[in-house]
């Protein structure tokens, strides 16, 4: 019975440290890239494109290729072997070997596993890009729920706040010290708190939800963040220039080297392209023999006739053959220098939108910059404006005590203290996300701890 419990109680205590697992935000990202479907598939593209690299370094080598064949002939036909007609049921076999190698064709192939090269590199790169894009949206979701929690707790205090004053009043009421309608006015107050309470606690409901189902867990059930000490202040991002960030995004961004590996890809491609003018020339190669059934031998001593055994004529039908076949393209149809126009087009169209990477990822950087910078004057003035407001409403909670202000300037003096402190709440958690962007294309890790 012991050994039951304390097996039972070990099973509890197991659950209850999973029920209370704390996820980081770098254990979240670790988790969804290793995890997320998607990922996975992206990660197949780049299997796939190393099977064709391999399959196009192969088609280097000479090609090999046998055959044999056992067969019957009846009626009239000419023994390729004897070069005579046969009338009756003739055996034959055949048996084939060949091979064949290109020695030149314009440096197509060459070319094309120089392009396939290119191609696979191309795919790690938005590989990479992929996962840099679920990375930012996992901490995303991170800070939306650090960001809730931090606005239902303000409310919840809030609340709680309203709640004394309102007990409190309620005495007064009572005792005839004040007024029933300003403990109606106070009542209304701590409804509309309550509302908001609800309200907050519904959106980080949401947001731990969204995160969950990002990460593909199966539940939210046990499901906790860690919440990182986020103390503001002027962060390095904010220290140097967004020109002198977007220099650094293009060394290291896989947008950028994705697009710039695809104008390699093109202008390989066009190279292939102008080889198809070229001639090729094929080396080729055979082996073959064969038997036959209509292959006689006459006794020089009985003078009777006899099918000439079977290895004699693979020996003396055995034969050879090597030939250099020389192919000029003089006209077909335009096509190849239709194919040349098209990959320069392409050439032109990869440029293209390497340019768009380029202004994209700019614009990206100096809005990321302005908005951190503007969530930080933002944060810096509401901070200001907090203090003012609480100590503005301290007065007024006085004031309010004594009786010597009424419900309604009370609750229009917490209601600026609310919005104070919500707005810098958000300006708070703005600053947070777009610095963590400008670090992170900067090159360093997704994080929230302190630098």
């Amino acid at each position: 019975m012991r050994k039951y419990m304390l097996m039972i109680s070990c099973l509890v205590l197991i659950n209850a440290a999973k029920a209370q697992e704390v996820w980081t935000l770098e254990k979240c990202v670790e988790y969804a890239l290793t995890n997320n479907i998607q990922v996975k598939q992206q990660s197949l593209l780049v299997k796939n494109e190393q099977a064709m690299l391999q399959q196009d370094k192969l088609s280097l080598l000479p090609t090999l290729n046998g055959g044999a064949s056992h067969g019957y002939n009846f009626g009239q036909t000419v023994d390729r072997y004897t070069n005579q007609f046969a009338t009756s049921r003739v055996q034959t076999d055949n048996f084939y070997l060949g091979s064949s190698v290109t020695l030149f064709s314009g440096f197509q192939k060459i070319n094309q596993v120089k392009q396939r090269t290119v191609d696979l590199q191309a795919t790690q790169y938005d590989t990479d890009q992929f996962m840099d894009d679920i990375s930012l949206s996992i901490a995303t979701g991170y800070l939306q729920i650090l960001y809730y929690r931090e606005v239902v707790k303000t409310y919840e205090n809030q609340l709680k706040a309203t709640e004394l004053q309102s007990e409190r009043l309620k005495k007064l009421v009572d005792a005839g010290a004040m007024a029933q309608g300003d403990f109606y006015t106070l009542e209304a107050q701590r409804a509309a708190e309550n509302s908001q309470v609800v309200g907050a606690r519904n959106n980080l409901d949401i947001a731990y939800l969204t995160l969950v189902q990002m990460l593909d867990l199966p539940t939210v059930e046990g499901f906790e963040v860690e919440v990182p000490d986020l103390e503001l202040g002027l962060r390095p991002a904010l220290e140097i220039s967004p020109d002198y960030i977007y220099g650094l995004a293009l060394e290291t961004q896989p947008s950028i080297k994705s697009a710039e590996t695809k104008v390699k890809s093109s202008e390989i491609g066009l190279t292939m392209a102008q080889g198809a003018q070229s001639p090729s020339l094929t080396l080729q190669g055979s082996l073959g023999s064969g038997f036959s059934g209509a292959n006689m031998v006459v006794d020089s001593i009985t003078f009777e006739s006899s099918v000439k055994p079977f290895n004699d004529q693979i020996s003396d039908n055995f034969n050879r053959s090597v030939s250099l076949n020389l192919n000029v393209p003089i006209f077909n149809g335009w096509s190849t220098r239709t194919n040349i126009s098209r990959a320069k087009i392409n050439v032109e169209n990869q440029k293209y939108n390497l340019e768009i990477a380029k202004l994209q990822l700019r614009k990206t950087i100096q809005q990321a910059y302005a908005d951190a910078n503007a969530a930080l004057n933002n944060y810096e003035a509401s901070t200001t404006g907090v203090n003012a407001a609480r100590e503005s409403f301290r007065y007024a909670d006085q004031k309010f005590n004594v009786g010597s202000m009424n419900s309604v300037d009370y609750n229009n003096s917490k209601k600026e203290l609310e919005k104070a402190e919500s707005e810098q709440i958000r300006a708070k958690y703005e600053f947070i996300f777009k610095n963590t962007v400008l670090d992170f294309y900067m090159g360093k890790p997704l994080t929230l701890k302190r630098k």
